[in-house]
């Protein structure tokens, strides 16, 4: 479903809110320290947002999305948010950049048929890449995903059966 589609009602065909414009805006995480946590998120070089005194709100360039934490937010333990994903449109421009910043990542890889594997995906397959980055002392896992653009979409596919479809209709 693309983000302009608008649908009335599940795959069942039950009744859903598919109509109403919807955003997720917040993702509370858990987190020790929230000064450390405070340091982290200014190094990934994400917006900090102006909030009530009790609350940290940071906001990756772009992004619609933004983290939170602080005192009593969340129940949740700290380290406990795992696997978040950052959508980029180059990994490694954004990995070297993390990298430049002091923040540990992993190299590039990809999910294979046996597993991680390193590098890209050979098939430059849509959201098959990653790297992974975290805060080590406040146990945060963020994963950096790529989006397919150009040069990364994969071969074939949906999109150039429709452009082909339509060449044939004229």
């Amino acid at each position: 479903m693309s983000t302009t589609e608008d649908r009335s009602s599940d795959a069942n065909g039950m009744p859903s809110a598919g109509s109403v414009d919807m955003k997720l805006e917040v993702v509370t995480i858990p987190v020790s320290d929230v000064d450390r946590a405070k340091e982290f998120y200014t190094k990934l070089g994400w917006r900090l947002d102006v909030t009530p005194p009790t609350v940290v709100q940071f906001t990756p360039p772009g992004s619609w999305c933004s983290v939170q934490f602080g005192p009593n937010r969340t129940s949740a333990a700290p380290g406990s948010a795992q696997n978040l994903f950052l959508i980029v449109s180059d990994i490694q421009a954004a990995r070297d950049k993390l990298v430049a910043a002091d923040i540990e990542v992993s190299e590039v890889f990809h999910l294979g048929p046996g597993g991680r594997a390193g590098g890209p995906d050979p098939e430059h397959g849509t959201y098959r890449t990653y790297a992974s980055f975290s805060d080590r002392r406040c146990r945060d896992v963020v994963r950096l995903r790529q989006r397919p653009g150009q040069r990364d979409a994969p071969r074939g596919g949906r999109a150039r059966r429709a452009r082909e479809a339509h060449r044939a209709a004229r």
